[in-house]
């Protein structure tokens, strides 16, 4: 083969990207023929955040591309062939969506307010939120023009605004499915079935596909929820690397402490395994949307977020770790949702260790604790079934699955369907909080607490079984190690 041969060979075999529709025009074409995003996702073999990010400026690539592209362009030819349909009259569609829906809360407004979807102007309130009923009607974010509420509005606190980007559903549009599927017991199936049996290689398959895994998992335990999970938002300066391998400014509160001295004489030290902590720490307040910036030091309890302030003093190291971690630097920090609440709850009548921080400004937005309450659950029973079945192919499964899931949803190359440092760090400081919990419950209680570590260690001298509940539930605890400290005073 010549030169010239090759290069044509070459030129034949190339290929360029089919070309897609803007992106604004992608979830209108999809919304318009009434296909979910879930729906087009089975299809296309991808999760329903996958298509979201790529309503959202993201961009598919290879066969997956080709696929898309052919979706999008059959609906703009279904969409172009089809009737135009007559324009509702606002009081009709009202009445047309009470019937459809079931909602007996729609009412017309005296003058077209923003969409809490889209910011375009809407002429219904749904629930006290102005919306289109119609999700055809509504457009990208971005495109928004500002509406000035009717005069006769009554002021609302910002509080009680949803954030922007959060999607408000009506109670009557709730889908409930009536069979949620096993997709952790159906994986697992699947994994033994493909490597004949061989539970290290199937172990190895599914820990490998953990991620993508639970992103599915997640956009399935999602159904019928009230919001829908906002996977890309602008974030703040301080939730951003600094540089490639470096850290961003929030300050996670993770304890690394040890008692400085024990009570003389010899000790038995038992260092307990808190089970699942990043999995219990799920549970927690999540800021729904994109966060807003705020100063004072206020805080509202219906808004999460991360907070600047300058902690005050702890006086209690001698027998307690400090609820800020180990933290040498003075002065003003960066700190969590949990932290914040920690220290205030401690600053509180009832515990009064500690005088409460000064809040100098936040970044925040309308939370709440059960945003990811059924993805939990979903992955607590999973957890639960394993153990009491000795499966050990799912319970490395399900375990793989909650911590990869929060240690790659910040700036992450191994989840690019969710970014949010901002729940990462909200998650990952939850689970220092309830280890804290855990300390001042066994000192409460009587025990000597010896050190703290991380999300999951606490080393007690005691009788830690009055305490604590032994077992591999994530209610309970593991005996991890047994040693002695101390010396055994001497007679003479």
């Amino acid at each position: 083969m010549t030169d010239f041969d090759a290069i044509d060979a070459l030129l034949a075999e190339a290929k360029q990207e089919v070309p897609l529709p803007p992106v604004e025009e992608r979830r209108a074409l999809r919304e318009e023929l009434n296909v979910s995003r879930a729906q087009l996702a089975k299809v296309l073999d991808v999760s329903a955040s996958t298509v979201g990010g790529w309503e959202s400026g993201r961009e598919p690539s290879g066969q997956v591309r080709e696929k898309y592209a052919y979706f999008l362009e059959g609906a703009r030819t279904k969409l172009a062939a089809a009737e135009p349909a007559a324009p509702a009259d606002p009081v009709d569609g009202v009445a047309h969506a009470e019937e459809e829906t079931g909602l007996d809360d729609v009412d017309v407004l005296s003058e077209p307010q923003p969409c809490v979807l889209c910011g375009r102007p809407a002429r219904h309130q749904v629930e006290g939120f102005p919306q289109h009923l119609d999700s055809a009607e509504c457009a990208p974010g971005d495109s928004a023009q500002p509406v000035p509420p009717a005069p006769e509005a009554a002021p609302r606190s910002p509080a009680a605004s949803p954030a922007r980007g959060v999607k408000v559903v009506p109670a009557g549009r709730r889908v409930q499915p009536a069979d949620t599927p096993d997709l952790i017991g159906s994986a697992v199936a699947a994994a033994l079935d493909q490597h004949s049996g061989d539970v290290e290689a199937a172990t190895a398959a599914l820990v490998k596909r953990a991620i993508p895994d639970a992103m599915a998992l997640l956009d399935d335990s999602r159904k019928g929820g009230r919001y829908d999970v906002v996977a890309h938002p602008w974030l703040p300066d301080i939730l951003r690397k600094q540089s490639a391998r470096g850290a961003d400014q929030i300050w996670e509160a993770r304890p690394k402490w040890t008692r400085p001295e024990l009570p003389p004489g010899e000790h038995e030290v038992t260092a307990l395994d808190v089970n699942g902590a990043y999995l219990s720490a799920l549970k927690t307040h999540l800021p729904i949307g994109q966060l807003e910036h705020s100063t004072g030091g206020d805080h509202d309890r219906r808004r999460a977020g991360v907070h600047l302030i300058t902690p005050s003093g702890w006086d209690h190291d001698a027998y307690l770790p400090n609820p800020l971690g180990s933290r040498d630097e003075p002065g003003p920090l960066w700190v969590t949702e949990p932290t914040l609440r920690l220290l205030l709850r401690l600053a509180g009548p009832k515990y009064g260790l500690c005088d409460p921080p000064e809040i100098h400004e936040s970044w925040t937005s309308g939370a709440t604790e059960n945003l990811l309450e059924k993805f939990r659950i979903a992955l607590k029973d999973a957890r639960d079934r394993a153990i009491a079945e000795d499966d050990e192919v799912t319970l490395e499964y399900v375990k793989a699955m909650y911590s990869k899931f929060v240690s790659t949803m910040g700036e992450s190359n191994y989840n690019r369907e969710l970014y949010r440092a901002d729940w990462m760090h909200l998650i990952r400081s939850q689970a220092f909080v309830n280890l804290w919990w855990k300390a001042h419950r066994a000192y409460d209680e009587g025990l000597t607490v010896v050190r703290a570590m991380g999300t999951d260690e606490l080393h007690v001298a005691g009788d830690w079984r009055a305490v604590f509940a032994e077992g591999r539930g994530v209610t309970e605890v593991k005996v991890k190690d047994v040693y002695t400290v101390g010396t055994v005073p001497s007679n003479g």
